[in-house]
């Protein structure tokens, strides 16, 4: 019987330590890719885990009381555990772009309200979901959101925005506008001309050809600015 004990515990033993050894090996920075949910979106592929996952501010044993307190009513808000939530900060830190034609500060105002509520396009991650190895994660029709009322006073377009808005031909807008307005570009203002919609959903799906134009106004950082970018 404490034969049979004894090799129990080194059996029990054995599979913790190849467990631990596993784990070690995952975390090892040359590995973390290994454990990540998803493959790094089109142009992120060289970037750092720790570039976006940060660590929350405290010790763990201060995160840890701060999270009691918070469950006990002596504290207005909990405590982030581990690593901070991803947020607009880490996406701009790279992608700071002053001429962005729709920062995501426009939409925090009362009128985009509604918006926010179906698309939050106040957050970078609802159109630009990290781990899926695409550059864009949102239908090309999200422009309806915000534009179901468009009319254009003089309307320089061949078919009228009012008549394409009536029509909700919502896939038609990336056609011509580029979301963020980055790329230096001629709008063309014949629908005849404009870019095709296959290979702007492919662009948008990863890949690294673009539709509108190889020239940027900004080029995203390589590392963030306290990375030594």
């Amino acid at each position: 019987m404490a034969k049979k004990w004894r090799r129990q515990r080194a059996g029990y033993l054995a599979g913790l330590v190849s467990g631990l050894l596993v784990v070690a090996f995952l975390y090892l920075p040359e590995n973390e890719r290994l454990h990540a949910p998803g493959p790094m979106n089109t142009g992120h592929e060289n970037l750092k885990c720790a570039y976006c996952h940060r660590s929350a501010a405290g010790s763990l044993r201060q995160q840890l009381q701060a999270k009691a307190r918070h469950v006990l009513g002596l504290r207005d808000h909990g405590a982030v555990l581990g690593l901070r939530p991803v947020g607009n900060e880490a996406c701009l830190s790279c992608h700071e772009r002053p001429e962005d034609s729709h920062p995501v500060f426009r939409f925090l105002e009362p009128k985009y309200t509604e918006a926010r509520e179906k698309i939050r396009p106040h957050l970078c991650t609802s159109c630009h979901l990290e781990h899926t190895g695409r550059r864009a994660t949102v239908a090309m029709t999200f422009c309806r959101h915000c534009h179901e009322d468009l009319k254009l006073r003089k309307d320089p377009v061949s078919i009228s925005h009012e008549q394409q808005v009536k029509k909700e031909r919502w896939d038609l807008c990336l056609r011509c506008h580029d979301y963020h307005g980055n790329h230096r570009m001629k709008v063309e203002k014949k629908i005849l001309f404009s870019h095709d919609k296959t290979e702007i959903g492919r662009y948008l799906a990863g890949g690294t050809e673009s539709p509108y134009s190889r020239h940027k106004r900004y080029k995203a950082r390589k590392k963030p600015p306290d990375e030594g970018a």
